[in-house]
């Protein structure tokens, strides 16, 4: 049976975890080939053997793609392997909060260089084979869906950089939008709040019982899977239909 996404190819960072393994299992479940990019072969290995033994097809890329040159040669190794990129996914993310007075600042050097510089670094590298996709590709559509955050949108206390990261990811896809839009790749934000994911693990448990439980209470806090619905949705959509940004939050318990 042909699905939505066969004879395509698909890139997602981040993809040893959370949010990236959910859309990477729900992508290759629509028909695409899947390339698995982060740093941890170890989880990226036990995915692909997921996927494929579901029928799939998948390839592991270990990279750091806060590394230009990583970046760009795990771009490579995709495109040697299939012959060609269909989609995107930059999901690759880490939130570390805190207040300004007191942060560390290398931790700050971290979050900006996962969610800001690996973003960049990646989409420039894949950028000239999906503008090729959606000129000779099957669907002739090629997508790019960023992972961004409710906090793309909305300041809070304590979340300052992760808001200064995930306000640029906003605003850096409508700006990239405008310029390829016309050359038919399509560019959206996907901004979810209050996922259960790796996300803010990093953080000490006072951080967390501070800054991110309140906004886990009194809600139906969301899955990965969740996110990975939205992105399928993204790409899977009729050429016609435009999603700049798709916004996924949690419902009120009842």
């Amino acid at each position: 049976m042909v699905s939505k996404l066969t004879d395509t190819v698909a890139l997602v960072t981040g993809a040893s975890s959370g949010i990236g393994a959910a859309t990477a299992r729900r992508l290759a479940a629509d028909g695409a080939c899947v390339a698995l990019v982060a740093r941890r072969k170890d989880r990226l290995d036990a995915l692909a053997a997921e996927i494929e033994q579901a029928g799939g097809t998948a390839l592991v890329v270990a990279a750091d793609i806060t590394d230009r040159h990583q970046a760009e040669g795990a771009v490579e190794q995709v495109v040697e392997r299939f012959g060609r990129l269909d989609t995107l996914v930059n999901n690759a993310g880490l939130m570390l909060l805190g207040p300004v007075v007191g942060a560390d600042a290398e931790e700050w050097d971290r979050m900006i260089a996962v969610n800001v510089q690996g973003l960049l670094y990646t989409t420039r590298a894949a950028l000239p084979h999906l503008l090729q996709a959606a000129e000779q590709g099957p669907r002739r559509i090629a997508d790019i869906v960023n992972i961004g955050s409710y906090a793309g949108r909305v300041a809070s206390k304590g979340f300052g950089v992760y808001n200064v990261t995930k306000f640029g990811v906003h605003a850096f896809t409508e700006a990239l939008r405008q310029e390829v839009t016309e050359r038919h790749v399509r560019v959206g934000v996907l901004e979810p709040g209050a996922v259960e994911s790796e996300l803010g693990s990093h953080n000490p448990p006072e951080v967390r019982g501070e800054m991110i439980d309140p906004y886990f209470e009194g809600t139906e806090v969301l899955a990965s899977e969740d996110i990975a619905d939205g992105v399928a949705y993204m790409v899977t959509r009729p050429r016609h239909a435009a999603v700049g940004e798709l916004w996924i939050m949690p419902t009120e318990q009842a």
